[in-house]
Formats: structure tokens, C-alpha cells, sequence
């Protein structure tokens, strides 16, 4: 996912030389730092602003559902959403669309969303199983530890296929859909050369993840290799955060304030896109707001912002199907620029971890044998079966007494009698489960508090993880906390978060919650400069050669070249993990390569999560890109040939770049974070 800037500079030569030392190199070493060696200079003034696009196009491809907004940026107020999509859910608004996707048995892209889940239901169960349906694929990237190009999925029925192959084939389908779109509002074919594309990922997502959404984009045909510039990746939280400072006081709800706005109590489901207004009014509103894809972004900051001081911090918290997303942001005026006061954090804690929990309970009732079995051998009605109960989940709240009814589908029922020998009814008395009963009408009964304990695993993580980051020095004074997010509409995730909170700040949850990244990513690719400062998630070096000092460095590092003491393996560090960094920081390094008659320099970069490396052999620092520049045939006049190492930071890939001085000749790398 790196675009040319974004490669990660290793100055390590793999000219494998011979090593007489009692020294085992790791890195092949080929180049030794000429000092000073610490040059930072900040060239964000030089950022080159890139071609200019037509419009912008985010994608925000999200665990459970998915969707695209965009905005002309002749005019960036009116960010328009996706058409309706067909096949919506009977009590579930579809302003996004499933993240499903079928493909044929020979493989090939069949459909996407509603459309991939409708069809794939109405198959024959027997030609069911050669289709290959997957959903819920995305926290595969989260989850994988050594992702590669070639990492797999498995489908419902159980075969694998390449994970690449599955985020190409669904990129190219929004591709597809926001071109058609645009040609139809435009009147005219409209050029893929016009469009910004920007794809959101969770923030607390490795390098090799964003890459890997990178890769999948050039497969997809979204952007090519020779125009990276024409993809932002873009942060979730981040892009929340920018669309947060555009609301007007009726597009949110405020949890803190307690009182009955208007006539309408702040418990209302906030999720309808309530404005706070008569409730007669408010379903009028509600209708209008439906028929309309478009929304106006006031081009002033919007009233709530307008209380933030230079300084002021608040956290936003992005609660979605895979990953719950931290990210403290500090205002810097006069302008509104944003900095990120503490690394992003969070983790897999979205409200896929409920279904599992539900998943978790059905094998308790029916047995963990007979629910893979029914998954491999129903692969529809397991589809079905979740969609019911996702309904259901959305209709969990603290004060709910009443019982959840869940729709057994009939070949559920059917099948597990032909498994076991008994009925549905019968393993329900025998399981001990006594929150969970039979309704004749083919229904599981689930009591509220039985529906609520599904909720706890997960909302208990999310609390959890905020109570540690409300502990930490560079969090405390936070003004708002934004819960955004599909699974913010959670009234039971709003009441823990309130619970927890205990008035310490405001907490905002946006209208239309779960549009909140689409729209603000669509705003960052308008803006991308809009946030000037990161923290960078790790440390970032290359592999060099250093004079051996004795007493300082380890004797089983000493390596003897040519009767030169060289200590080897060392780390010299470019930036470290949790350093503040502007957009666009440049750090550069001078070196030189150990070997004057080198061909070929090899320059290696290595990451790690700790913030002191001394070496590049330390357990946790690992190879993640590489930087090759050819100085065959360019004969130097220099005494020694210097070769400059260039990294850029603040922005959410690395670009990284090395230049040989005496010819001016440059190579620019992407830092490679997947092959290794």
C-alpha cells in the first residue's frame, strides 16, 4: 500500500561479502554511516500537491457492511451517498451494503452485497455448496500474523481462495458502481482518471494490511502502480474525526446533557437519524432524510466545534463490525488543523464478537459438532439463521423486558433431527440453558438479559481498553468522546460507555452513525493535508555497519574487513515508535558503502514496535522493505561515494527513497511490509 514516497529506506548491501570475522552478519553489510549523521529537515511546504481530480470517491469497505460516498470538488459541500441498494433487510436500514461476495464455482466474480446473498439463498442447497459465498472476510487482514500476497479465506463451504483475489474482486465492483453513477449524473463516460479514490482501514492496522489494500486496489484496477497518488489510504477513526467537526447541533445526539431536547428524549433511537425535534416532526424529518443522498457539509465549523479552544482534546471512538478504533486528537487553531496526541489503539473488539458469542451459545444447545456440520451442509440457511439474529441484536437494549424472537430456519430444524435422533425442542430442555426456550412457532426465545450477556465479552473489552487509555497522561482533560461507527447505534454500548465515563466528557454520537467515516473520508481526500501531525505506530531504521568501539559493542558483532573493525547489525534508527511527526517530515542519512568497488547497494528497513533497537537482530525488529540503487558504470571522483537515504513520515503510508549524491541518480522504493 505504499505509494514510491512511502518506501522505507534499509541501507544494507546485499553484496553477500565475505565474512573472515567471527562476526554471522544478518544483513549483508554494505554501508556505513558518514557523519553527521542525523539530518531532519521538514518539507511539508514542498508537498506536491498532485494532479488535480474531478471528483473524490471514498470506499468505505468495512467488515459487516460497505459502501461508497463522493463529493465534485467544484463543489466539496455536497457529499452525495451511494443509490439505495435492492434487497435491504426487513428492519435494518441499508444505507450500505452487506460485505458478501459470491463467486461462480469456476471462481469468477458473481456479485456483491444484498444481491451476492440473495442469490446465493435461492440456490438448491445441493448447487449451493459448489458456490463459493464468503462474508465477514476483512478481519482476516487484522488477524493474519504473516500476511502475504498469498494469504487465503475460506469460502462457506469451506474451500480457500486468495484473499487478494476476494478485496480486488470487491473493489472493482464499487469501482464499477460509483463510475456508473458518476456517468449517469454527469451525462458521459466518466474518466477513472477524474477520481481521487480514498479507501478507509481501521488505524490500529499493521503496515502490511494498508499494503495489502494497496495491492489489492492496483489488482482491482481502482488506481495503477504509476499513479499512486491517485489512492489515499485513509484512517477510520481520522476520517470521523474530520466529519465530526463539520456537525450542526441537530445532527447528533449528546449523551451528556441528559435532558429532554425539544420533546425528544436524547434515549430515542439514535440510529433512526432522530434530529432533535418534535417527535411528529422528527418522522417527517426522517422521511425526507431518506429520499436524500445528498448532505450538505456547512463549510463553517459546526456549533459544537466551535466550543473547542486551541488545545482542547477529544477522543473518537469507532466502533465497527471488526475493530473498535481509538484516536485522541488535539485542536490546533487558527485553522482547525488536527494532531493525534497518542497512537492509535483498540482492537478486534467490533460487533462481529457478538455473533460468535451467539455462535458460541447455539453450540452449547446443539453441539459444536452438529453446527460445523450444518455450516459445510446448509451453507444458506447458517446465512439465513445470522441474518435473523442480527436483526434481533439490533434490538437489544438496557430497559428491554420483553423476550427476542429468532427465526429457526426450517431446514435447521429438519437437519438437526437427522442428526441427532430428537428434536430442536428436546435439546433446548436438555442443554441447562435455561435463558434460551422453544416457542411452538419455530422460534428461539431469548430472554433480554440472555441477549445482553451476548453483548458483555465485547462491550466489556471496549470499556476496558478505554478506562486504560483514559489513564494515560497525554489523555486526560477530554472535552468530547464521539462514538461513531455501526456499532455505536448500540444503546447497550452507549450506556456502558456513559457507565464508565461518569460525566468526565460530553459524549457525541452523530446522526446517521454508521456514515460518519464515508462522509469524513470523502473530506480527507478533498483535504488530505487537513491533519498535520501523526504519531508514528513504530520504530523505523536501516541495517548499517558501524566502527567497532570496544567496551561499547558486543565482541560477537565485531566483524574485520580489510583489516577494518566493523560492529555490524546496527540499527540506526529514523524515527521511533510514538514520536511525534509532521506531514510530510522528511529525515535523511548519509552513507557509504563499505566497499568502494560495490555494483549495487541494498539498503534494508526495519521496523519494530519498541521504541530503543540498538540492533537489527533484537527479538521484535523485523525486515519490512528494501531500497536498491544501481551504481554500476558511474565511476565516482569522490574519495568516498555518498549515497542518501530520504524517509518520509505523517502520512499514513511511509514513503521512503535513496539517492547515490555524486550522479544525482535515485531510486524510489515501496517499503515492502507483505514479502517478508
Amino acid at each position: 500500500m505504499m505509494t514510491e514516497k512511502e518506501t522505507a529506506t534499509e541501507k544494507i548491501i546485499t553484496d553477500s561479502m565475505a565474512n573472515p570475522s567471527p562476526a554471522k552478519s544478518m544483513g549483508e553489510p554494505g554501508i556505513t554511516p558518514l557523519s553527521p549523521s542525523h539530518t531532519q529537515q521538514n518539507d511539508t511546504d514542498q508537498v506536491p500537491s498532485g494532479p488535480s481530480f474531478v471528483v473524490v470517491v471514498a470506499i468505505d469497505f468495512g467488515t459487516t457492511s460497505s459502501g461508497y460516498a463522493y463529493a465534485f470538488t467544484k463543489e466539496p459541500e455536497c457529499i452525495h451517498t451511494m443509490r439505495r441498494w435492492e434487497g435491504g433487510d426487513p428492519g435494518v436500514s441499508n444505507q450500505k451494503t452487506p460485505t458478501t461476495i459470491l463467486l461462480t464455482p469456476d471462481r469468477k466474480f458473481h456479485s456483491f452485497g444484498y444481491a451476492a446473498r440473495d442469490f446465493y439463498h435461492d440456490l438448491d442447497p445441493s448447487e449451493s455448496k459448489q458456490w463459493l459465498y464468503l462474508e465477514k472476510f476483512k478481519m482476516k487482514l487484522h488477524t493474519t500474523a504473516n500476511l502475504s500476497i498469498d494469504t487465503d479465506l475460506h469460502a462457506a463451504n469451506g474451500k480457500r481462495v486468495k484473499a487478494l483475489d476476494i478485496f480486488a474482486y470487491a473493489l472493482a465492483f464499487f469501482k464499477e458502481q460509483a463510475l456508473k453513477e458518476l456517468s449517469d449524473q454527469t451525462g458521459g463516460d466518466f474518466d477513472n482518471n477524474d477520481v481521487r479514490w480514498v479507501i478507509t482501514v481501521p488505524a490500529i492496522w499493521k503496515m502490511p494490511a494498508k499494503q495489502f489494500m494497496r495491492e489489492a486496489a492496483y489488482k482491482s484496477g481502482l488506481v495503477s502502480r504509476e499513479n499512486p497518488e491517485q489512492l489515499i489510504i485513509a484512517l477510520e477513526p481520522e476520517a470521523a474525526s474530520i466529519y465530526c467537526r463539520k456537525l450542526r447541533l441537530h445532527q447528533m445526539v449528546d449523551l451528556g446533557t441528559h435532558t429532554t431536547q425539544n420533546g425528544c428524549s436524547p434515549t430515542e433511537n439514535v440510529g433512526s437519524g432522530m434530529t432533535q425535534v418534535s417527535p411528529g416532526h422528527a418522522k417527517e424529518n426522517v422521511r425526507r432524510n431518506r429520499q436524500s443522498r445528498t448532505f450538505l457539509v456547512e463549510n463553517v465549523i459546526g456549533e459544537l466545534w466551535a466550543e473547542l479552544e486551541e488545545g482542547d482534546r477529544y477522543v473518537v471512538v469507532d466502533c465497527g463490525g471488526g475493530t473498535v478504533d481509538l484516536t485522541v486528537h488535539q485542536i490546533r487553531l487558527p485553522e482547525g488543523h488536527l494532531k493525534e496526541l497518542y497512537k492509535a489503539s483498540g482492537g478486534p473488539y467490533g460487533s462481529i464478537g457478538i455473533d460468535y458469542e451467539f455462535e458460541k451459545l447455539l453450540c452449547k444447545i446443539f453441539g459444536q459438532d452438529f453446527i460445523d456440520q450444518f455450516k459445510i451442509k446448509r451453507p444458506a440457511a447458517w446465512v439465513d439463521l445470522m441474518i435473523a439474529f442480527e436483526s434481533r441484536k439490533r434490538a437489544a437494549a438496557p430497559e428491554r423486558t420483553n423476550p427476542l424472537n429468532i427465526n429457526l430456519p426450517f431446514s435447521f430444524i429438519d437437519y438437526y433431527k437427522k442428526f441427532r435422533g430428537h428434536s430442536v425442542e428436546h435439546a433446548l430442555r436438555k442443554s441447562n440453558v435455561d435463558f434460551v426456550k422453544w416457542s411452538s412457532q419455530g422460534m428461539l426465545r431469548m430472554s433480554p438479559d440472555a441477549m445482553n450477556s451476548l453483548f458483555k465479552p465485547t462491550i466489556d473489552h471496549i470499556i476496558q481498553h478505554l478506562t486504560e487509555l483514559f489513564e494515560k497522561p497525554e489523555v486526560s482533560d477530554i472535552k468530547f468522546l464521539f462514538l461513531v461507527g455501526g456499532f455505536a447505534e448500540s444503546l447497550l454500548l452507549q450506556q456502558a460507555v456513559q457507565d464508565m465515563l461518569q460525566g468526565r466528557s460530553r459524549i457525541i454520537i452523530p446522526h446517521d452513525v454508521g456514515l460518519t467515516i464515508l462522509k469524513g473520508a470523502v473530506l480527507f481526500g478533498l483535504d488530505p493535508s487537513i491533519i498535520k501531525v501523526r504519531r508514528s505506530p513504530l520504530t523505523y531504521g536501516v541495517g548499517v555497519l558501524n566502527r567497532f568501539v570496544e567496551g561499547k559493542h558486543p565482541p560477537e558483532k565485531l566483524l574485520v574487513k580489510d583489516g577494518t573493525r566493523w560492529c555490524t547489525d546496527v540499527l540506526d534508527i529514523f524515527i521511533a515508535a510514538d514520536q511525534s511527526v509532521a506531514l510530510g517530515e522528511m529525515v535523511k542519512r548519509s552513507y557509504t558503502p563499505a566497499k568502494p568497488s560495490q555494483q549495487v547497494i541494498v539498503i534494508h528497513v526495519y521496523c519494530s514496535e519498541k521504541e530503543k533497537a540498538g540492533f537489527i537482530s533484537e527479538p521484535g525488529v523485523r525486515k519490512c522493505g528494501t531500497l536498491r540503487l544501481d551504481v554500476s558504470g558511474t565511476e565516482s571522483t569522490a574519495p568516498r561515494r555518498e549515497i542518501q537515504t530520504h524517509m518520509q513520515f505523517g502520512d499514513t503510508e511511509i514513503r521512503a527513497m535513496a539517492v547515490d549524491v555524486s550522479t544525482g541518480r535515485t531510486v524510489k522504493a515501496s517499503i515492502d511490509f507483505l514479502s517478508h
